[in-house]
C-alpha cells in the first residue's frame, strides 16, 4: 500500500505539470488567437497575409512535428528551450491558430448596423472594436474557447515524447515499475476528466458573467 502511495504521488506531480502546461499554453493560445484573429480582419493586406500564413501553417501540420521542431530544431538557430517551454510554445501556437478563426468568425457575426452606428457617432476603429464589437463578440467566442482549452489539456500528453514528466509520462513510469496498466491509466483518466470538467464549469461561469446585461444589445 505504501508503494502505491508513492506511485500516486508521482502521478500527482505529473498532474501539476499538466496543469501548468494547460494554464500557460492556454494563455499563449489566447494571445495568439486575438492577435491573428484581429489580423485576419485587418484592413492592411500584410497583416492579413501574416495572420493567414500562421493559421494555415499551424492548423495544417501535426502537433507532434511542431513539438519536435520547437524542441529539437530551434536550438540549431540559437533558441534553446526547456521541455516545459517547448511544450507551452508548441501547444499555445497550435491551439491559438484554431482560436484565431473563432475570433474572426465572432467579430464578423456582429450585425452590420452596429458598425454603422459606430461610424455615425464618429468612433475610431480602435474605439469601435474595444467598446462595441468585441464586447458583443466575446460571448460567442467563449464556448469554443472552452473546447479549445480542453483540447489543449488533452494534447499535453504529447510532451511525454520530449521526456517532460506530465501525467502521461508518470503513468508510463508507474506501469514500467509495477507491471500494472489499469491502475495508473485509470487514475490519469479520472484526473483528465476532472480537469476538463473544471475548465467547462469555469467557461460557463465566465459566459454567464459577460452576457449579463447584453440581452438587449442586439
Amino acid at each position: 500500500m505504501g508503494d502505491w502511495g508513492g506511485y500516486l504521488s508521482l502521478i500527482l506531480q505529473g498532474a501539476l505539470v499538466t496543469i501548468k502546461l494547460t494554464v500557460l499554453g492556454s494563455a499563449l493560445a489566447l494571445v495568439m488567437a486575438f492577435v491573428a484573429g484581429l489580423g485576419r480582419v485587418s484592413r492592411f493586406a500584410v497583416l492579413r497575409a501574416l495572420a493567414t500564413t500562421y493559421i494555415e501553417f499551424f492548423r495544417g501540420t501535426s502537433i507532434f512535428v511542431q513539438l519536435f521542431w520547437v524542441y529539437f530544431v530551434l536550438p540549431f538557430a540559437g533558441f534553446t528551450l526547456t521541455p516545459l517551454q517547448a511544450g507551452v510554445m508548441a501547444l499555445g501556437l497550435n491551439v491559438g491558430a484554431y482560436g484565431a478563426e473563432v475570433v474572426r468568425g465572432a467579430i464578423l457575426s456582429v450585425p452590420r448596423d452596429q458598425y454603422e452606428a459606430c461610424i455615425a457617432v464618429n468612433l475610431t476603429r480602435f474605439q469601435r472594436m474595444r467598446h462595441v464589437i468585441l464586447p458583443q463578440a466575446l460571448p460567442l467566442m467563449l464556448p469554443t474557447f472552452g473546447n479549445n482549452a480542453i483540447e489543449l489539456l488533452k494534447a499535453t500528453a504529447v510532451v511525454s515524447l520530449i521526456s517532460l514528466s506530465d501525467m502521461t509520462f508518470q503513468a508510463q513510469v508507474v506501469r514500467a515499475q509495477t507491471g500494472s496498466t489499469m491502475v495508473p491509466f485509470v487514475t490519469i483518466l479520472v484526473l483528465y476528466f476532472l480537469m476538463s470538467l473544471a475548465i467547462s464549469r469555469g467557461i460557463r461561469a465566465l459566459e454567464a458573467r459577460v452576457t449579463r446585461g447584453l440581452d438587449g444589445v442586439r
